[in-house]
């Protein structure tokens, strides 16, 4: 009699039996090379110039940081430099700084954002991708979408992942639209999960899992295709109408 035989019926009641490893390699640092983009584990020491320098144009007023609990406003680049070395030796995290590669996007081919493996959990598979600071130029554009599609495809394809979570402040609208045109599932709130900058903070959570991967990645990739864009970069078909079509 084989094992799955030989086990009581209440065991059904855990959930279906999960196939796989069981352990799940982690994450190491590597670069991505897309066909707008390139991501680079970020290097304070040759890309916090650049970063900075992004920031200080598209942000001073450091908005987008208010979002994010336990790191920024900063202010000035020695600050958001110490900041992120500091986060970086305390937190279980790897981040990606994201450099345009196409001329056509129109941006500087230098480090313009930055995102973050967070919450890594490899005997579950899972992992979060979290403390995502793109600047305004760089919104729904082929550069950030493909930078999003790269680290998923990291996730799913190579590291055989089971879960991938995007978590945000219930009260950032921008990256609640976000999560959801990328095909991210909405879970549920968290409320008064935290207190950042003194208030309080209801946490929205998000997820792909990798049942749905193939179908997110066939959108992604028609999304990202040349064809999909006129002479003057403006999207024929939305990434969100194509996830709709695939699903």
């Amino acid at each position: 009699m084989s094992d799955v035989e030989s086990r009581p019926d209440w065991l059904d009641e855990l959930g279906p039996v999960v196939e796989g490893p069981q352990a799940w390699h982690r994450p190491e640092p590597q670069s991505f090379e897309g066909r707008y983009c390139r991501l680079e584990p970020l290097s304070l020491k040759h890309h916090a110039d650049d970063l900075w320098a992004q920031m200080a144009v598209a942000d001073p007023e450091m908005r987008q940081w208010m979002f994010l609990a336990g790191l920024g406003p900063f202010e000035d680049q020695a600050a958001y430099i110490a900041a992120w070395q500091q986060f970086s030796e305390a937190v279980d995290n790897l981040t990606y700084v994201v450099i345009p590669t196409d001329p056509a996007c129109g941006l500087p081919e230098v480090a313009t954002g930055q995102f973050s493996f967070l919450r890594l959990r490899p005997a579950a598979g899972s992992v979060e991708v979290g403390f995502v600071r793109f600047p305004p130029q760089m919104a729904r554009t082929r550069v950030s979408t493909e930078a999003q599609y790269l680290l998923m495809a990291h996730v799913f394809d190579d590291l055989r992942y089971r879960r991938y979570e995007w978590k945000c402040n219930a009260h950032n609208q921008p990256s609640m639209r976000t999560a959801e045109r990328l095909g991210f599932t909405y879970e549920g709130t968290f409320r008064q999960d935290m207190i950042n900058h003194c208030r309080n903070r209801d946490t929205a959570w998000w997820s792909i899992i990798d049942s749905e991967w193939p179908v997110l990645k066939q959108a992604y990739q028609a999304w990202l295709d040349p064809s999909n864009f006129d002479a003057e970069g403006q999207q024929h078909r939305r990434l969100t109408d194509l996830i709709a079509d695939y699903r």
